[in-house]
């Protein structure tokens, strides 16, 4: 409503502009105006006559065709007077007709040209707009099917597991001892399916973003001491230089599931006894920079550029979720992530944010 509340106020301008420009050509045509200063001659009413093309040009400039032909039209009909006038006082009114009537021809041709043109540049660029709108409806049926198919292949095998298990708990002849491995079963791939679904929900309508001022520096620091667990059974190390009071407009809860969700990758990449780097600090230039790298198997050439696509994995377990969200949510914080495989192996992680602090340094530990 308001582009076409803007378009009407636009095209009402346009058509006032029109309205003064034909006046004025036309009281030049009719010698109110140059011949006060020039007297009358032949160039005084040639200068008069080219006068008149000029908002047939811009009539067609603007409206196309339509408005080429009108213009030419109102000004045709305008310099009738004229016209007619010339002729019975002019000795030679036959050559004087028909240069008035040439000179209306060329105001039509004009019109009509400038106007076609106008219009075939407006219908090609309909027809690129409605071409892109076709590829982006493409493109969304395409991902609303590889999400579908994706939410289905990881239901399907928790599913398949459940209905096995269950078989195997209606025989009576199943040992005590075994039934309650399988209810195990059962219970774990509920909560799979749970997870699946809670990832897809938090893809496909994610909460809102509430940007506040956030320390950085501490959350990431929470994230760390919630993983420690995971690192010490896995048995890592972590080296970190964090910069201390590093702030940023950010969601605390997002920034939070953005940094465990990058850990836990992490350290599930890593092979025991290697270490995991993780770093922030911040410059006036890039604002804060958080790295977090491991030193494990690193991903094949070929998944690079697929790794933040929904539903892709490369793991034989997980949704290929998890790193489509974290994209979405620095895309929310006006951050931007970015991946390196340095030469002696693993990834390393590039997050970057706008920060509201001062620069400040970081020391490893």
């Amino acid at each position: 409503m308001a582009v076409n509340s803007r378009m009407i106020q636009s095209n009402r301008i346009k058509i006032f502009v029109l309205i003064g420009l034909t006046s004025l050509t036309v009281a030049i045509h009719y010698g109110w105006v140059l011949e006060n200063l020039f007297g009358h001659s032949e160039w005084v009413h040639a200068l008069h006559s080219r006068f008149c093309y000029l908002p047939i040009m811009v009539a067609a400039a603007w409206f196309g065709l339509r408005g080429g032909v009108i213009a030419a039209t109102v000004i045709s009909v305008a310099i009738m007077p004229y016209l007619f006038g010339a002729v019975a006082t002019n000795a030679n009114h036959m050559t004087s007709l028909s240069q008035e009537l040439i000179e209306i021809f060329f105001y039509y041709t004009i019109g009509i040209l400038i106007g076609l043109l106008v219009d075939r540049e407006i219908l090609i660029r309909k027809r690129q707009e409605r071409t892109q709108l076709e590829l982006e409806r493409s493109h969304r049926l395409s991902l609303v099917g590889q999400m579908a198919a994706g939410v289905a292949h990881e239901i399907k095998n928790p599913l398949a597991s459940i209905k096995g298990a269950v078989e195997i708990l209606s025989e009576e002849s199943t040992a005590s001892s075994d039934r309650e491995e399988f209810k195990q079963i059962v219970v774990g791939e509920i909560k799979r399916i749970d997870g699946t679904i809670q990832e897809f929900l938090e893809f496909a309508r994610p909460k809102e973003t509430r940007l506040v001022p956030l320390n950085l520096s501490n959350s990431l620091q929470a994230s760390l001491r919630q993983t420690e667990r995971q690192i010490k059974e896995a048995g890592l190390t972590v080296r970190t230089a964090i910069a201390p009071d590093i702030w940023i407009k950010g969601d605390q809860e997002k920034i939070h599931q953005v940094v465990l969700n990058l850990l836990l990758n992490a350290i599930e990449a890593s092979s025991a006894g290697s270490s995991i780097e993780v770093s922030l600090s911040e410059s006036a230039d890039s604002g804060a920079s958080l790295t977090i790298r491991d030193h494990g198997h690193g991903i094949e050439p070929a998944s690079r550029a697929r790794i933040f696509e929904p539903f892709y994995t490369t793991k034989a377990s997980g949704t290929g979720l998890g790193l489509a969200i974290v994209r979405s949510i620095i895309d929310a914080h006006g951050g931007t992530i970015e991946l390196a495989f340095p030469e002696d192996g693993g990834v390393e992680l590039l997050l970057s944010f706008p920060s509201i602090t001062v620069s400040r340094e970081a020391t490893w530990r």
